[in-house]
């Protein structure tokens, strides 16, 4: 008897261990699949706490409604970030109450660069920092060729791109609509010459190439890169000066019937000892204090930029992104006698800058956009056409403006009037094309048509107008006007001929 009750004692002791005081549980888990690599830590969870976790990888962004309540058929759920799922669920009908979540880990969206290109990219910077905007300017030049998972697809992809686009609208703020219905990100997009659906995905493509620069993605995943010996050099990680987005791996409870297990899981993974194991598997930031950094890990990663609280920002971001071919702008210039001395020199200068210059960054002219150039004085002066395929060509439209050729009298509105029969021809020939206009001018019309007779003239209602105040423009008028063909007047007496052509670049 006294040896059977010993070999009882000790089956239950062996029992109790294998579920940690509970019978053994099985839960379906909606993932992302970035969490691929939490393998081997899941079969800890299930030894020390009886929970075996079934992971579905799925997409983040194309699986947030079948996190809502009620429509959920898992009964939790570990993203990367449940930010689009928010979004999601603010518009969802019918939604039940907002499932609890909590965050485990954190990873920032960085920028590997091979050593040469960060190196060619720093020249001329003092602090030797990279911002968002150094790298779109390059890329907008054809300099900068980088790989990043497909945003409409990929939890980092979107990420990505919701952290350069926030860091292009350079309010400091959570990106909104208006910040987005002007697409800044033109130029950057040129750059990006390799995609695929998943943040794993991309990064082994791009360990296959050697022609492509930088890969953007989550930190963990570009030191797990790094450490792969899949390179022929280790990647040098950015942390844009302008900002960054991070992801958080919140675990979402969908059945709340699992409440028990759930609380189980969470604490299992933000104990001092799972945050230590998830960082020196996986190279994620612990989301806690009690554990100290990996030696890879900066300490210091820069100012966190906010993340989008409307779904129409986010679907406008994708829609412009995925979607746009270059578009067509229509400059016409005003090259009157008042604007001589100062005033052209400062024209000459925006143009300079838009065209590469140090401050262009988001703003400057891309690979592959078209422009149309007229010079107006009481008649039309000159006009050219540009397409923009190498520095050569940005040479040629800073030579056109160059010249001397101004004239005694300004007609502003027969001016704008050639332009838009220019644009009209452009959409004939390519119908859908994308052509906006930019209409300068320093002075009141004096010559030719009034603005009355430009706006009775029939016109094509896509192609919108934005007027640059500079000098003693009459306001009233060039505001009327833009307003009227569906765009806005910026005053540049109160900023700067750059900064007025950078507000209206981009918008079609």
């Amino acid at each position: 008897m006294k040896r059977f009750l010993v070999v009882l004692l000790c089956l239950l002791l062996v029992l109790s261990a294998c579920t940690s005081g509970g019978e053994p549980v099985k839960l379906r888990v909606l993932a992302s699949p970035e969490l691929a690599d939490l393998g081997p830590l899941l079969e800890d969870l299930r030894k020390e706490t009886g929970i075996e976790l079934e992971m579905d990888f799925q997409g983040t962004v194309s699986m947030s409604t079948a996190l809502i309540p009620g429509r959920a058929r898992h009964d939790l759920a570990w993203l990367s970030t449940d930010r689009f799922f928010q979004l999601e669920f603010r518009r969802a009908a019918d939604k039940g109450e907002r499932p609890l979540a909590t965050k485990t880990m954190v990873s920032p969206v960085v920028v590997g660069i091979t050593p040469a290109k960060a190196a060619e990219l720093r020249k001329g910077k003092p602090d030797g920092k990279l911002s968002w905007a150094d790298m779109a300017d390059a890329a907008a030049s054809g300099r900068f060729r980088f790989a990043m998972a497909e945003p409409a697809t990929s939890t980092s992809g979107l990420t990505s791109l919701v952290g350069v686009a926030t860091a292009a609208a350079g309010t400091g703020a959570a990106l909104r609509l208006e910040d987005v219905k002007c697409d800044k990100l033109q130029g950057f997009r040129t750059g990006h010459t390799l995609t695929a659906d998943t943040a794993a995905a991309v990064a082994d493509k791009f360990a296959e190439r050697r022609d492509v620069d930088a890969i953007i993605g989550y930190e963990s995943t570009l030191l797990t890169l790094n450490g792969s010996g899949r390179l022929e050099a280790p990647l040098e990680l950015v942390y844009p000066r302008d900002g960054i987005v991070q992801a958080d791996y919140p675990i979402l409870l969908l059945d709340p019937a699992k409440r028990e297990a759930y609380d189980k899981v969470v604490s299992w993974a933000r104990s001092p000892a799972t945050q230590k194991k998830l960082m020196d598997r996986t190279l994620r930031r612990p989301i806690t204090g009690e554990v100290g950094l990996d030696p890879r890990l900066p300490a210091s990663i820069g100012n966190s930029l906010y993340f989008p609280d409307d779904s129409a920002v986010v679907d406008k971001l994708l829609e412009d992104y995925a979607g746009r071919a270059p578009g067509r702008v229509i400059f016409a210039l005003d090259f009157s006698g008042s604007m001589k001395g100062p005033r052209i020199a400062a024209l000459r200068a925006a143009f300079a800058g838009l065209s590469g210059g140090p401050e262009g960054g988001f703003d400057r002219f891309y690979r592959g956009e078209r422009l149309t150039v007229v010079r107006f004085g009481g008649k039309i002066l000159g006009d050219k056409e540009f397409t923009v395929n190498g520095p050569q060509d940005l040479d040629a439209l800073r030579a056109f403006i160059a010249t001397d050729d101004f004239d005694g009298n300004t007609a502003v509105w027969s001016a704008l009037g050639e332009a838009y029969a220019k644009a009209a021809a452009h959409r004939r020939a390519e119908p859908g094309q994308s052509v906006s206009i930019v209409l300068m001018t320093d002075g009141e019309s004096n010559s030719g048509p009034g603005i009355e007779e430009f706006l009775r003239a029939p016109r094509d209602s896509g192609v919108h107008t934005y007027t640059v105040r500079f000098g003693e423009a009459n306001p009233a008028e060039l505001a009327r006007a833009a307003e009227a063909t569906g765009g806005h007047m910026v005053d540049a007496n109160s900023t700067s001929l750059l900064d007025a052509f950078k507000e209206i670049r981009g918008c079609r």
